[in-house]
């Protein structure tokens, strides 16, 4: 059993759709499990969608508009397949139903309700051009098998229930090749409401499906030929990274690098399935593979860049020390907001955080105003580099105003703004 996971840009068109059956004709002995994400810039599309809904706006052209987008494609990698016509047509009735229902719950409630049609319709598509060049498959609902709890928009996954939903709702193995597509990103509650995994999160769903069908691998095919050690599309003369630990990738993940969702490593490693990142646009480029082993981690220095930040300094209106007491209420709240915090820094009496700047953020900081002095800076960037050298540094900070600055062994991090 191989896990394969198609991103939004592997499937945002027609062209695109028919590679993935060029793909998986070179593996055509093989069980496969095909995770798909949303077409193209669905995802983003359908946001607006939720926005203009909670807003009591008109959503029903931004809904024809992605319909019309999702059959013409459709229509050319699957003409005359009646069945998945129907199965897409009904899909859009049933959200245009939910978008005439007044609002009566939270916006996260609806955000996945209704962001979760793009990975839906984008399956519907790749299973039917599957089957229409001969690559025998069953579309299966991702929310069958992925149980959660109802922590909308960033659900929690209830592992010990993916046992039993396999053996309740995968086909059986013994009868190969056997070809599985689903959706990325997307769950469900034990009561029957959807639930998304965070943004980019079908990385994810790839692994928590590898690792209930203890699967012999997980590919994620891009448009990129592997993992870098920074952005290529921002810094000249980058090296791919050919191997790394998953506790490198974890660490890259985690600080900002863009290939692979942060959640997504931590199933793999606890079971040793390994992970491979390769090019859907060259299938003969090695890409990266992330393992167990650790002996290439140190070689070359990483190094991710997150743009528009808020460097937030909150400071007690009494002047009191910065300690557990205060600590534990302005962690609830960021909690409470769902804003993640990418650095911290304390001193005596201030506490200094620097976040994505998002429309949450800035709701968060006009509540902590009403109990604490709330300063912040705008405009920032967010440098981490993993295996730091000087001269690296040197050129990295050059030209900037260094907001804050923290090393360890192993990673430097600076908040910096431009002079």
């Amino acid at each position: 059993m191989k896990v394969f996971k198609f991103g939004g840009a592997s499937v945002k068109d027609a062209g695109g759709v028919r590679n993935v059956a060029e793909v998986l004709k070179h593996y055509a002995l093989d069980d496969l499990v095909v995770v798909v994400s949303a077409m193209g810039k669905t995802t983003n599309a359908l946001e607006e969608v939720v926005w203009a809904y909670m807003d009591g706006r008109d959503t029903s052209v931004m809904v024809t508009d992605l319909e019309q987008r999702h059959t013409e494609i459709l229509a050319e990698v699957a003409p005359g397949d009646g069945v998945a016509r129907t199965a897409l047509v009904d899909r859009f009735h049933t959200l245009r139903n939910a978008l005439a229902s007044p609002v009566g719950r939270d916006v996260d409630h609806y955000y996945d309700h209704i962001v979760a049609y793009g990975e839906i319709w984008s399956t519907v598509i790749v299973s039917a051009h599957l089957n229409n060049v001969g690559i025998t498959n069953t579309w299966l609902d991702a929310r069958t098998i992925i149980t959660t709890d109802d922590r909308h928009r960033s659900a929690n996954v209830k592992w010990e229930m993916l046992a039993h939903n396999c053996s309740e709702h995968l086909p059986a193995f013994e009868q190969g090749p056997v070809r599985i597509v689903t959706q990325g990103f997307i769950g469900c509650t034990e009561d029957g409401d959807t639930t998304t995994l965070g943004r980019e999160g079908s990385d994810f769903s790839a692994a928590i499906f590898a690792y209930a069908l203890d699967a012999e691998s997980v590919t994620i095919w891009k448009d990129v030929p592997g993992m870098f050690n920074a952005d290529p599309h921002r810094f000249p003369d980058t090296r791919l990274l050919e191997h790394l630990s998953y506790k490198e990738a974890i660490e890259l993940s985690y600080f900002g690098a863009s290939v692979i969702h942060p959640r997504t490593l931590q199933p793999l490693q606890r079971k040793g399935i390994p992970l491979y990142v390769r090019s859907f646009l060259d299938l003969d480029a090695p890409g990266s593979t992330i393992s167990e082993a650790t002996d290439h981690d140190t070689l070359i220095p990483s190094y991710i860049v997150k743009p528009d930040q808020l460097l937030v300094s909150i400071t007690p209106r009494d002047l009191s020390f910065i300690v557990e007491e205060n600590l534990g209420d302005i962690f609830k709240r960021f909690a409470r907001r769902n804003v993640r915090i990418d650095l911290m820094q304390n001193s005596a009496v201030a506490f200094t955080v620097a976040i994505d700047d998002t429309p949450r953020a800035r709701q968060l900081i006009e509540e902590l105003r009403e109990e604490y002095e709330v300063l912040y800076n705008e405009g920032c960037e967010l440098l981490t580099v993993r295996h730091f050298d000087e001269p690296t540094l040197g050129v990295l900070t050059a030209g900037k105003q260094v907001l804050v600055e923290q090393r360890s062994r192993v990673t430097a991090r600076y908040v910096l703004k431009a002079m």
